[in-house]
């Protein structure tokens, strides 16, 4: 089993294709391998696993948590199609306030590694989607924030005018209103 790590327009963030070994029993996947990641310079420690199942039009986020309990994430869309998001929330990144965005299947078997410092939200495009991802620190309620999913600063292109958000996700703040605590530290070496 293979890896391929492909660093995407805002640094940090990576994009992981994974291979797939298919025989007429069906298809076996490796996702994760600490001893390769650590090569490609992704040296976090994940320490909790979630999935979550949601419908066609379904957009989660944009979420992060406060320091000091802050989360790298590693997502996979196991089953279906998600548009997946990582926007920069790192004070002093030269790419601060800029998101990303790449289409997560279980067809296209891609990963997407989003650094702690970021904000993170997915739009279901299929007509269910499960998704797994890793954190590296556990979830902390006292500590979690947020950002609105359309927020006109950020500006992100979703393909879809008008999804179905939690009431929770639809009262998060702005990002000229919210509480940002990240410090951009530099360049990681990734990939």
């Amino acid at each position: 089993m293979s890896f391929s790590f492909k660093q995407l327009e805002i640094k940090d963030v990576i994009m992981i294709e994974l291979s797939a070994y298919t025989d007429d029993r069906g298809i076996f996947t490796e996702m994760y391998k600490e001893s390769i990641f650590q090569k490609a310079g992704i040296n976090d420690r994940f320490v909790q696993d979630n999935i979550s199942l949601s419908k066609k039009g379904v957009l989660r986020g944009l979420h992060f948590q406060h320091p000091p309990y802050t989360q790298a994430k590693l997502i996979k869309c196991i089953s279906g199609e998600i548009f997946d998001v990582a926007v920069d929330l790192r004070k002093g990144s030269p790419s601060f306030s800029r998101w990303v965005g790449i289409n997560l299947s279980s067809e296209n078997n891609r990963m997407l590694y989003i650094p702690e410092g970021f904000a993170h939200g997915f739009l279901v495009l299929s007509s269910e989607a499960i998704v797994m991802y890793k954190t590296s620190n556990e979830y902390a309620p006292s500590f979690e924030g947020g950002l609105r999913w359309n927020d006109g600063k950020i500006n992100i292109n979703w393909p879809l005018n008008s999804p179905k958000i939690s009431e929770k996700d639809q009262k998060l703040p702005f990002l000229s209103d919210a509480k940002i605590q990240f410090i951009y530290k530099g360049e990681n070496t990734h990939v």
